[in-house]
């Protein structure tokens, strides 16, 4: 299967959801143009609150399309943009990549930074969906499944049906932490 893009979403407003587009425009060290979260520093609101001049590592954040299909199974119905991402991918194992892993698309190259920290704003779509992208293992680890965010390198436009091609950084690789 060809990794590829399956979703694209933006929105302007500091809303959990964000709205599907027939494409979205990347800015490097920016972020998704006309998209809430983008800026060179932070832009989440809490935690721009703790400190507003930290560099923005969630300017754009991807979902893997998997997911959608294993909360379906479940029983959560959720539809691309409704977790608040802006690329939903399919074919990429997102959560298995590594810190400085970098994903071209389109026209656009970006570098993922660390996972994305799920909030109880997700039981707002449904009341179980928080603990489902949660996973509590046996062993006390927790994997959370809510997917990566990332920095742009490349800008350029961004569009379901783009191939997506891998480059892993080079060296011993950083297992990614929530950003």
């Amino acid at each position: 299967m060809t990794a590829s893009v399956i979703a694209v979403a933006s929105d302007s407003g500091h809303n959990f959801s964000k709205v599907i587009k027939p494409a979205i425009t990347l800015i490097a060290g920016f972020g998704v143009e006309g998209d809430a979260h983008n800026g060179k520093t932070v832009q989440h609101l809490s935690d721009k609150r703790k400190n507003p001049a930290a560099p923005n590592l969630r300017q754009v954040h991807l979902m893997h399309g998997e997911l959608f299909d294993e909360l379906s199974e479940q029983g959560i119905t959720v539809a691309p943009g409704q977790m608040g991402e802006n690329i939903v991918t399919r074919g990429v194992d997102l959560l298995g990549l590594p810190t400085g892993a970098r994903l071209h698309m389109g026209g656009a190259v970006i570098e993922i930074t660390g996972l994305r920290s799920p909030c109880l704003k997700l039981n707002k779509i449904h009341p179980s969906l928080l603990k489902a992208v949660v996973e509590k293992r046996a062993d006390g680890s927790v994997n959370k499944k809510s997917g990566v965010m990332s920095v742009v390198i490349t800008g350029g436009d961004v569009s379901p049906g783009d191939v997506i091609t891998v480059v892993l950084p080079a060296g011993e690789h950083q297992p990614l932490e929530c950003v």
